[in-house]
């Protein structure tokens, strides 16, 4: 029987991949910081990317030296922004966004990763109609579910969803709100597990056997390009995700 793989080997795996995370993480400070100025306090996306690299354990000197490359007191690289969109099989509905230095190598990686897990690549706004960008608060099981209910609504939230297979919470709120609501709950003493803008589909598209596991193979490939920061989908997955 075949040894498996060596722990310096899983180490190597796990450092890459931490890696590839810290450097999606410092794209998006920089043009956070680019957009709207290097002092968090009046950049709620710069908050936003600071928060999600600290919950990363990046340490705070790394985030500090990507502002200053991103407002120009240090030398850095200039990324743009783009949105690809396109179906995965079975008619899922796919969302990838990118941060890039190199907008040529950026699309043909998209495409490649479509085309080779049998999806297409749509134009501008073919499928984006189909999802509402929201912010989500997340809490695991166990939390007391009455108290984040209150909470969410004398924040303000649009909407608390509790999941009963585990107990978690999710507190969904409008983009334009989730700054505001997030500070509200931190200050009720209820901070999420998880806090994000995000894209969620109208309606999910099941699929299930080959099919979900084509649309699987698509969006951990997508996930994986160096250029892509975020991909969402209407998948439902069920067991196969």
């Amino acid at each position: 029987m075949g040894r498996g793989p060596s722990i310096e080997a899983r180490k190597n795996a796990t450092d890459a991949k931490r890696g590839k995370m810290f450097t999606k993480l410092i794209r998006e400070i920089g043009v956070a910081a680019r957009a709207g100025g290097g002092e968090p306090a009046n950049n709620p996306r710069l908050r936003a990317a600071m928060d999600k690299a600290l919950a990363a354990n990046m340490s705070k000197d790394v985030i500090e030296r990507a502002i200053k490359k991103a407002t120009g007191e240090l030398e850095g690289v200039e990324y743009e922004e783009i949105r690809y969109e396109g179906y995965a099989p079975g008619g899922v509905a796919v969302i990838v966004d990118c941060l890039t230095d190199n907008r040529v190598r950026t699309v043909a990686d998209v495409r490649h990763a479509f085309s080779k897990c049998g999806g297409n690549m749509g134009t501008e706004g073919s499928v984006a109609f189909m999802f509402k960008r929201l912010g989500v608060l997340s809490y695991a099981g166990g939390i007391d579910e009455d108290k984040v209910t209150e909470a969410a609504i004398e924040a303000g939230a649009d909407d608390v969803v509790v999941y009963p297979e585990d107990g978690a919470i999710d507190v969904l709120t409008s983009a334009e709100q989730f700054d505001a609501v997030k500070l509200a709950m931190e200050a009720a003493g209820l901070a999420p597990g998880y806090a994000e803008v995000t894209f969620r589909g109208d309606n999910d598209i099941a699929v299930s056997g080959e099919t979900a596991q084509q649309v699987t193979k698509l969006l951990g490939m997508l996930e994986d390009l160096d250029d892509v920061q975020n991909v969402y989908s209407n998948a439902d997955l069920g067991d196969a995700g």
